[in-house]
């Protein structure tokens, strides 16, 4: 089983606020399981494994997925974390997620794998596409598309849209218009801990 199906909000008790898997927050602020609330202190590792784990849930990757990301991040010029940052957040999945037009990271997934979504006027169903700056992301001309698109624009996942995208609610259309900046990135992370907890490996 690649994906995580169980309950969310024990991810959420466990890690923190995140956005991409769901909009509800948890009642009780200390993790789940009997000794959730006397833990001890936590070793290096266990911070970084953490880290690593918000990552994933909260993009909805597997394991060989995320450290895949690592690896290509690695070979590119420049800080491995933000590019990695940057790899993660152009995903298709959650381009439309961060365009308004899912609640949530993995119904953004929902909507691209059942052919909802067009790039540049073709229909692309693979979630993980990479989008590229001056692209032009659609809802497909058909009315089932359009109404469950509509339905979800009414309660978006996150309320400000990046600076790097823009959408038209009316003609359901937006644009990538360049790689987003790390300060529009919503996920509270330190993306040099996961980069870390990958060196060994990558």
């Amino acid at each position: 089983m690649s994906r995580y199906r169980g309950p969310r909000l024990r991810v959420v008790r466990r890690l923190g606020d995140l956005p991409g898997l769901t909009r509800k927050s948890a009642r009780r602020a200390y993790p789940p399981g009997q000794h959730g609330q006397n833990r001890k202190k936590r070793s290096e590792y266990a911070v970084r494994l953490e880290e690593k784990q918000k990552l994933r849930f909260n993009y909805g990757l597997t394991e060989k997925q995320l450290l895949r990301y690592v690896r290509k991040a690695r070979r590119v010029t420049g800080s491995t974390g933000q590019v990695l940052l940057q790899m993660l957040e152009m995903r298709l999945d959650n381009t439309v997620f961060r365009m308004g037009m899912a609640p949530t990271i993995p119904a953004a997934r929902q909507l691209v794998n059942h052919g909802h979504v067009a790039i540049n006027g073709r229909v692309v169903n693979i979630a993980s596409y990479q989008c590229r700056p001056g692209e032009e992301l659609s809802v497909r001309n058909r009315e089932q598309s359009r109404k469950l698109v509509e339905a979800n624009l009414q309660y978006p996942g996150l309320a400000n849209t990046p600076s790097h995208l823009e959408f038209d609610k009316n003609k359901m259309v937006g644009k990538i218009n360049g790689i987003i900046e790390r300060e529009w990135v919503a996920l509270q992370i330190n993306e040099l801990l996961v980069v870390e907890y990958y060196s060994r490996q990558a």
